[in-house]
This record gives C-alpha cells, sequence and structure tokens, in this order.
C-alpha cells in the first residue's frame, strides 16, 4: 500500500501519495490558472516540476504571470528554440541568444536568415509543443560536462563550467540535446505553448512571449531602431576585443588586464560625452538638454559630467531636476490601494515647470522651486535668469514624454535617454538582463548611501520596474540621443560590494529566491577590487568614492 502524506496547496489541506511529483500534483490545479503552471514553490523556495514530495509541506503553484516563473518560461523557450533550430537548420549554423529588444528576445544567427526558416522554424517548436517532449535535469560530473561541451564545439560553455568549483554540474535534455541552462527549467513542452517569432533581418529575429506588464498576451513587436543601434554597437565593439562572454572577461582577470580593460572602457563613455559636449556647443540654438533613464541607468553621473564637458567648449550648464516641480503633498494623485503615486505624471506641477521654461527661454527672470521633500510643498528659493552661453540640464524620469515642454520649439531642445545596457552574456544560450545590472547597482548604492537593508530594495523593485515600464520605456523614442551607461568591467566589481548584502537575506524571506538568484549570478563572475575604478566613473555613483557631488 502507498504511504499518503499531508500537504498543503496554496493553504488548503489535501492528501497525495508519497513520492508524487509535482508535475502531478500540478494538473489537478491547471483550471485554477490563465496559462499553464510552470513552477512550484515548496515551503518558500521555486522547486521544479520534476521534483518530488516525500514530506508534508506548503506548496503554491505560479503560471508565467509570476516574475521568477517568467524567467523560468523564457529560459525554456530559449532552450526550445535552440533544440527546433538545431533540428532544421543544424548544418547552417547556430544561435546566439543577444538582447531584449521591446518586450521579446533577439536571437541572432551565425547563417544568413530568411523569412521562411524563422516561419518553419516557428512551426517546428509549435509541433515540439504539441509532442511534449520532456525537459530531463541530469546531473552530472562538472569534469564529464566539460569534455562534451568540448567535443560538440561550445568551448565557452566549457570555459563557463571551468571557473566554477561544483563536483557535480545540471545539465537539461530534451530529446538526444544536452544543454546547460543557468536557472530552474520547465518539465515539459506543452507548457511553452505561447510565443511568436518576428523576423528581423537576415542577422536575427525576435522571440515574443506574454510579460507580466502585457496582461497575458504577446505584445505586438515595435522596433526601438536607436535604442537596437546602440546594443548592435556595443556588441560589435566587445567582439572586437574578443569580450562578448562571462569566460571572456574571467580569462581577462585572470592574465591581470582587467586595468587596462577599466581604462579603455572609461575612456570610450568619456568620449562619447565629449563629442556630445562638442556636438551642443557647436549647435548655438539648443537650450535646453532633458536627460532621462530607468533607475540606476547612472543619469546622476552623466549630468554632472556632461556639464564639466559642456564648460570646456565655453557653456555654462545649469542643472534642474523636475522633482522640485512637484505638485504640493495634498495633491499628488494616489494609487489604487490610497499611497501617492509620485512617479505618474500627474505628481509635477505641469503647467509652473512649461511657464518656467518658456520664461526663461525668453530673458525673463523667474523664481526657481525647491521641493521641500520633509513638508511637501515648494519652496521658491532662487532667482534665475538664462544668460546668452547658459543651457539648462534637466534630469527626470518624464523628460522624454512629448507632454514636456510641448510648447517650446523642438530646435532648442535635446532629449538623452540613458540605459544601462549589459554587453556581454553568460554564454551563447544564457544572457545577462539589463534589468538585473540596475537592480545590483541599485542594492549597493541603496545600502552605502541610504541605508536601505537589501531585503527593502528587492521588495521596492517591483513598484519602480512597473513605474519604468509606464512612464519611461513608452517614450524612449522620443530622445535625440541614446546612451549606453553599461560598464563592461562592472559585474565583477560590484561583486564584492553585493555579494555580502545579498546574503543577509534570510531564508524565510519572501525575497529570498531573488536573492538566491542574483547571488548566483554574481557567483560566475572573478571578482575585481575597486581601486582601479576612477573617482569620475559612473560606477562610483553606486559603490562611492565620486568626484562629483551626488
Amino acid at each position: 500500500m502507498l504511504e499518503s502524506i499531508k500537504v498543503w496547496v496554496d493553504e488548503k489541506e489535501t492528501i497525495v501519495k508519497k513520492g508524487i511529483t509535482l508535475l502531478e500534483l500540478s494538473k489537478m490545479y491547471d483550471e485554477l490558472f490563465l496559462h499553464k503552471i510552470i513552477i512550484a514553490k515548496v515551503d518558500n523556495e521555486y522547486r521544479e516540476l520534476n521534483d518530488v514530495i516525500n514530506e508534508p509541506c506548503h506548496i503554491e503553484f505560479y503560471d508565467l504571470s509570476d516574475a521568477f516563473a517568467n524567467r523560468v518560461y523564457l529560459n525554456g523557450l530559449v532552450f526550445l528554440t535552440n533544440y527546433c533550430f538545431h533540428e532544421l537548420f543544424k548544418k547552417k549554423g547556430y544561435l546566439l541568444t543577444r538582447h531584449s529588444a521591446d518586450k521579446g528576445l533577439y536571437i541572432e544567427t551565425t547563417c544568413d536568415l530568411t523569412r521562411e526558416m524563422v516561419y518553419d522554424l516557428e512551426n517546428k517548436m509549435n509541433e515540439v509543443v504539441k509532442d511534449n517532449l520532456k525537459i530531463h535535469k541530469v546531473t552530472i560530473l562538472r569534469d564529464d560536462a566539460i569534455s562534451y561541451f568540448k567535443e560538440i564545439g561550445d568551448t565557452k560553455k566549457a570555459g563557463l563550467l571551468e571557473y566554477m568549483t561544483n563536483t557535480y554540474v545540471n545539465l537539461y535534455r530534451m530529446g538526444n540535446s544536452y544543454n546547460y541552462m543557468f536557472s530552474l527549467m520547465p518539465s515539459e513542452t506543452s507548457c511553452l505553448n505561447e510565443f511568436k517569432l518576428t523576423y528581423l533581418n537576415e542577422d536575427g529575429f525576435i522571440l515574443r512571449f506574454p510579460t507580466i506588464y502585457s496582461n497575458g498576451e504577446i505584445p505586438r513587436y515595435k522596433h526601438h531602431a536607436k535604442l537596437f543601434e546602440v546594443f548592435k554597437d556595443s556588441k560589435e565593439l566587445c567582439k572586437l576585443m574578443n569580450l562578448e562572454t562571462s569566460v571572456d572577461l574571467n580569462n581577462i582577470i585572470t592574465r591581470g588586464n582587467v586595468g587596462d580593460l577599466i581604462k579603455v572602457t572609461e575612456t570610450l563613455y568619456s568620449n562619447r560625452l565629449l563629442n556630445l559636449a562638442k556636438k551642443i556647443a557647436n549647435d548655438k540654438k539648443v537650450k535646453i538638454i532633458l536627460i532621462s533613464g530607468p533607475s540606476s541607468s547612472g543619469k546622476t553621473t552623466t549630468t554632472k559630467k556632461l556639464s564639466m564637458y559642456l564648460r570646456s567648449f565655453g557653456l555654462k550648464p545649469e542643472v534642474l531636476s523636475m522633482d522640485d516641480f512637484f505638485v504640493e503633498r495634498e495633491d499628488t494623485p494616489k494609487k489604487a490601494n490610497g499611497e501617492y503615486d509620485f512617479e505618474c505624471l500627474g505628481a509635477v506641477d505641469l503647467g509652473l515647470f512649461n511657464k518656467t521654461m518658456d520664461k526663461l527661454l525668453k530673458g525673463e527672470k523667474v523664481k526657481l522651486p525647491r521641493f521641500n521633500f520633509v513638508t511637501g510643498k515648494k519652496e521658491f528659493v532662487r532667482d534665475m535668469v538664462l544668460e546668452k552661453n547658459e543651457v539648462l540640464l534637466i534630469e527626470g524620469i518624464h523628460c522624454l514624454n512629448p507632454s514636456i515642454l510641448s510648447n517650446i520649439d523642438s530646435s532648442k531642445k535635446m532629449k538623452i535617454y540613458l540605459s544601462a545596457l549589459t554587453e556581454i552574456n553568460i554564454d551563447k544560450d544564457n544572457r545577462i538582463s539589463t534589468t538585473d545590472n540596475r537592480l545590483i547597482r541599485r542594492l549597493v548604492r541603496d545600502y552605502y548611501t541610504r541605508g536601505y537593508a537589501p531585503y527593502e530594495t528587492l521588495g521596492l523593485w517591483a513598484n519602480v520596474r512597473e513605474g519604468e515600464e509606464k512612464y519611461i520605456f513608452p517614450y524612449q523614442d522620443e530622445a535625440d540621443v541614446t546612451l549606453n551607461t553599461g560598464l563592461v568591467y562592472e559585474f565583477p566589481v560590484l561583486k564584492v560590494y553585493a555579494l555580502p548584502l545579498l546574503y543577509t537575506v534570510e531564508r524565510g524571506s519572501e525575497y529570498y529566491e531573488d536573492a538566491k538568484r542574483l547571488i548566483r549570478l554574481l557567483d560566475i563572475f572573478l571578482p575585481v577590487p575597486s581601486e582601479e575604478v576612477p573617482n569620475d566613473s559612473i560606477l562610483r555613483e553606486f559603490i562611492g568614492g565620486s568626484y562629483f557631488k551626488l
């Protein structure tokens, strides 16, 4: 007779047979979810559905509407895409997972791609989903895995495993294909049933899927040409330096050449800003520079550094923040839960802002406000007249919104969009999210400069991301200039600061799994001390020691 155990699924008690898999158990709850169940939490830790239950426990199931499960879903889709491409076109080439693109993922090919190939690939993926192939986790000796990847010519994957210290590693098998995936994975292909492929050009295509911000639908792809070109340029530069993956970066560190890499990286970014300052100075018409970007994209340092370069061309920059134009606290819009919504456009006194800037451009004297966050009121503390050689640098999340300064001629404005685009990947199949890059930056800065515990920053992050999706990303195409503020060497430096902080997030915390995921990401990099990071670097905005008063 099979032994039974008691479990609680979403706090409801049920009796199941000992040794049941989470996948078997999940079938009993499929109808309660809008999408297929992807993964489970067992006693507050995420577990793959192939795992078995042998003890009483609390279980929660998640579909792709959960942020963590959505990452698992995407990694499953990447595995499925690679598997099907290999089945169809293995003699032509292979795939390279590159970066996010709108609400999808850009995947490059090493062969010339046609629309027909993408059409065939999508059909093959749908066939495999319908056939419901199992995705098996296989635990093998790390040395055996290294030998396997060397044999099939995937030297970067072999190199990744060589920098690990585990005796055993987990590979995933679909059919006769094995791969190392840097994530928990779905347990079968039938749950990977929501995706579309969009042909982009002969180099690659877009993998689209429902995100946690798309209300359960597969969003239409909108091509953001400027941001895509910045990504492309950054990747091409890394390729020239033979620096495309974490393995390449670790190799530079082990050879003792990371100091040179830091100098080259910082020089390249400084040159971009210097050239931009020169362009503004030569233009003569531009009087207002609007700077926006998501959280932890380095807006403060970039603004101050650009100001310094503008001064070198004889201009007198004046830095303003849109936050000083907040409406009075009692007039601030509220969210559905009753909390103040400081990120919405209605939180800004748009009438006062537009009127003030218009008067400045006409040469009139104005009183500039400074918002007192303690009293929740504006204080008009100083007079200003815009002189002939002065330019205004204005920073704020709404700076790209076309409603901002719509009354001012476009020739007098320049809009700059900043984003810390991650330039290197883990390997050809596993990317590093730009969002994770910014989150790690913010964790470090919040702790060392604002006194926030890591769990507090992790707890705020969902709201931060929601605000970005609403108020920043939709307007990125409005920018005249897009700058990548990511630094190719920053993960090894951030590791030294972030890793001890992440280990303070306790196992019972609702943010424990997020902390564990980031720890695992940082663990793939060798550490680099910060001594060689210059004091005018964007990275100093987060780790401290900046030349600029932040």
